[in-house]
């Protein structure tokens, strides 16, 4: 008969609970015992967060602000408002349901140990003050339950705190030790042992009470990372009003959108450095918009549908071409020489029955000049002699004209051919002849292009633009940009500071856009794919602060399952047990498991 067992969690500086959360779903069983996780309450200074964390957990939260007095005034600079006061253990105990837990997972503030923020930044009062909130809530945590410690107390954070936060660390971990804890410090990466589609590394300093839990505690399995398409795949399309306002796309500059087209995918900003400027423009490319020329020379990807066949669906018109991978040549390709071209000085192939230019190499290179060997179109100098005389003799068959140098122009009976009259002349006697027989053109000086009112090609308004403030005419059944004023100067271009939403085919083919909040959320595993997520409040920004601060819902709950298996079996009486993980943090393995009094040195 399975005995289930309840492991109850307390969580500090919850945030949004995504850690929570996960630990709600964790699974563990040893024997006949099953665990079952339930979460006792949360505490956190942001009342969004809050309303958040009783969303997802199903328990109520507990906005409190941990900053003792002096804290306060070095952080936020002015005095606390009235009505505040600083935090004792016992409200620690009531936020938790007045309920002792057997796992308090911290996690504590980060920006202050952040690489993200300069290390001059990062020594200024105001950081060090949040920095010490650590501290302080680790304590303001062992005194609420120090009649009671919690079997396992969890804190998570920044890698780079091992470093910046070192003389921090050293006194949390000299302070778990006092209350009779084990300790041991690592990092490890929530998308391998959540299963994520994101590379997430994280500290994690693990204390466990050395008297209620002899058994070590193991490693969650580690998993390997899934593609960002394998999560976002699943969801509906940015932008659908379905999905809610958390899916929608963020409206950003003109020149960003521009920057991330260009950006490679699997890149960043440095691949905006392989792009040459000329004046401040693109000098290699241009962006115009999608479908322009009605897909000239468009050739369709093999995958993709084509478009509507029309009458006359040439290559030249529009998408009526295929990228055809099928290169399975015929038999009369498969010599590899159709229009093949022979050299002059070489032998050819065998003379097959196929033997027009498309079929085989049947065509050559010959160096000798049209009209040597034969009389197509030739002439013949005035001092040599023809060739023969035969009954089709005219000029398309031989040599059948003569370069005659006696032109007799001008002579008194040819004088007038094609000849053309000054305008300020007079002419000649006019006959029945064309204008090839005498004079009969003249030259006018009035070319006709002083267009005036009334011209009919003026007042059509051919290749016209109307102003953009300016009514247009009346829409003819023919109206082209050719035949009126069929144009208009619009003026709505993007500026490069202007926010809007743009989707540019980037030169992979795909859209180069940013992950939006709903997608950030199903990065973290705070909602499946599928799944509908309402954040408190209607800030994008402050939705995406709360999820950036998340604890990964899958890999907190892998770590819960870890550490539900330690505590079952130190309930089942069990002081060692084999897992098929490794220990977590081996080279410290003796400072988790064994009770003694000194921790061992991290490497």
């Amino acid at each position: 008969m399975i005995e289930a067992r309840e492991i109850r969690h307390f969580h500090l500086f919850c945030g949004l609970g995504g850690g929570a959360a996960g630990f709600n779903r964790g699974n563990a069983r040893v024997g006949n015992m099953q665990a079952r996780f339930r979460c006792i309450g949360g505490i956190d200074v942001d009342a969004g967060a809050i309303a958040d964390f009783q969303r997802l957990t199903g328990t109520p939260g507990t906005v409190m602000d941990l900053f003792d007095r002096d804290q306060y005034r070095t952080f936020h600079g002015a005095e606390p408002p009235p009505g505040w006061r600083e935090m004792t253990p016992a409200d620690i105990h009531a936020a938790a349901g007045n309920e002792r837990p057997h796992i308090v997972f911290l996690s504590a503030p980060c920006k202050g140990f952040s690489g993200l923020l300069s290390q001059t930044r990062s020594s200024t009062p105001k950081y060090q003050a949040l920095n010490r909130l650590t501290l302080r809530g680790m304590w303001l945590t062992l005194e609420a339950f120090a009649d009671d410690p919690p079997e396992l107390i969890i804190f998570e954070n920044v890698p780079r705190i091992a470093n910046r936060g070192r003389p921090l660390l050293d006194q949390i971990v000299a302070m778990l030790e006092h209350y009779g804890y084990a300790v041991a410090e690592t990092t490890h990466d929530c998308g391998e042992i959540g299963g994520l589609a994101q590379s997430r590394k994280r500290f994690l300093l693990v204390a466990r009470h050395k008297e209620k839990v002899p058994p070590f505690l193991y490693e969650p399995i580690k998993r390997p990372l899934r593609s960002v398409g394998e999560v976002l795949g699943e969801m509906p399309l940015p932008g659908d009003e379905l999905a809610g306002p958390m899916h929608r796309v963020p409206r950003l500059q003109w020149k960003t959108w521009v920057r991330l087209a260009f950006v490679e995918a699997g890149s960043d900003w440095r691949s905006l450095n392989k792009l040459a400027v000329g004046n401040g423009y693109l000098r290699d490319y241009l962006i115009v918009p999608d479908g322009r020329n009605n897909g000239y020379l468009g050739v369709n990807d093999w995958g993709d549908t084509a478009g509507t066949i029309a009458g006359a669906s040439r290559p030249g018109n529009g998408n009526f071409s295929v990228a055809d991978p099928r290169f399975d040549q015929s038999a009369k390709w498969k010599d590899g020489q159709a229009y093949g071209v022979r050299c002059w000085d070489g032998p050819t192939g065998a003379i097959t029955g196929q033997k027009s230019p498309g079929q085989g190499a049947f065509a050559v290179a010959d160096p000798r000049r049209p009209g040597e060997g034969f009389g197509k179109y030739a002439v013949t100098p005035w001092g040599q002699p023809s060739g023969t005389v035969i009954s089709g003799s005219t000029t398309g068959q031989g040599a059948y004209a003569v370069a005659d140098p006696r032109t007799g122009w001008p002579d008194s009976a040819h004088g007038s051919k094609l000849a053309i009259t000054a305008f300020d002349e007079s002419c000649r006697t006019v006959t029945g002849a064309r204008f090839g027989s005498g004079a009969l053109a003249v030259a006018d000086p009035r070319p006709g292009m002083s267009r005036g009112k009334g011209d009919n090609y003026l007042t059509a308004g051919h290749y016209g633009v109307v102003p953009w403030h300016s009514p247009s005419g009346a829409v003819s059944a023919a109206a082209g940009h050719d035949n009126g004023r069929w144009s208009v100067a619009d003026p709505r271009l993007p500026e490069p500071n202007e926010k809007l939403i743009a989707v540019i085919r980037s030169l992979d083919g795909t859209w180069h856009r940013p992950f939006t909040t709903l997608e950030l959320a199903a990065l973290q595993s705070l909602i499946d794919p599928h799944e509908y997520l309402e954040l408190s409040g209607l800030s994008d920004s402050a939705w995406r602060e709360r999820i950036g601060n998340a604890v990964p819902r899958d890999a907190a709950e892998a770590i819960a399952g870890v550490m539900g298996t330690t505590l079952l079996l130190a309930w089942s009486g069990e002081t060692f047990a084999l897992g098929s993980t490794p220990i977590w943090v081996r080279n410290v393995a003796a400072g988790i498991s064994l009770n003694q009094a000194e921790r061992q040195p991290c490497q």
